[in-house]
């Protein structure tokens, strides 16, 4: 008998039902650039909130496979590549409820940084587009690296260097078995 290797759960997190509606649903961090593997776990992960999901839209450029079907179940999800469409954004279709736009933080994100990535793509009213919170999100690493720098060469000059703060990370937050707004 052939068993099949577990499916990993989608690191989703998905803006909480309110009346501050934003630019995003929320953010899906993949394990992978290989779509037709995570496909299937974020679809599953959607499906009590959004529906089956049929139909995504996303850029080539992220994804080194770019399969115009993956199989979810028993059914497939067709994907239109568009390149016009930042590459950090995915768009989810269904037929009954709509679109879901996700923030696609990249697999290689160290957690730190997909925590506040996912954070601020889910957060209510949140009007800042992929593009941006990617891009605000890269100048505060490269910040973080420079200051560390002043501060490594502060030491050596016989100053003191300031205690790291801790980082707080956010949650992931999946909210089974609601409606689509």
């Amino acid at each position: 008998m052939a068993t099949t290797a577990p499916t990993r759960q989608a690191r989703l997190a998905l803006t909480p039902h309110t009346s501050m509606a934003g630019l995003l649903d929320g953010a899906w961090w993949p394990y992978s650039r290989d779509l037709a593997a995570e496909l299937p776990p974020l679809a599953d992960a959607l499906l009590d909130r959004f529906g089956r999901v049929t139909r995504i839209t996303a850029n080539p450029a992220p994804w080194p496979s770019a399969p115009y079907r993956v199989s979810v179940g028993a059914y497939a999800v067709h994907i239109g590549w568009f390149t016009g469409q930042s590459p950090d954004t995915m768009i989810l279709l269904s037929y009954s409820l709509g679109r879901c736009d996700l923030l696609v933080v990249p697999p290689e994100t160290e957690p730190a940084s997909a925590a506040r990535l996912m954070a601020a793509a889910s957060a209510p009213g949140n009007v800042r587009t992929t593009v941006t919170l990617m891009a605000d999100e890269h100048a505060t690493g490269r910040s973080v690296q420079d200051a560390r720098a002043g501060e490594d060469g502060r030491e050596t000059e016989g100053g003191t260097s300031r205690q790291p703060r801790p980082v707080v990370g956010a949650r992931m937050i999946y909210v089974p078995r609601r409606t689509w707004r």
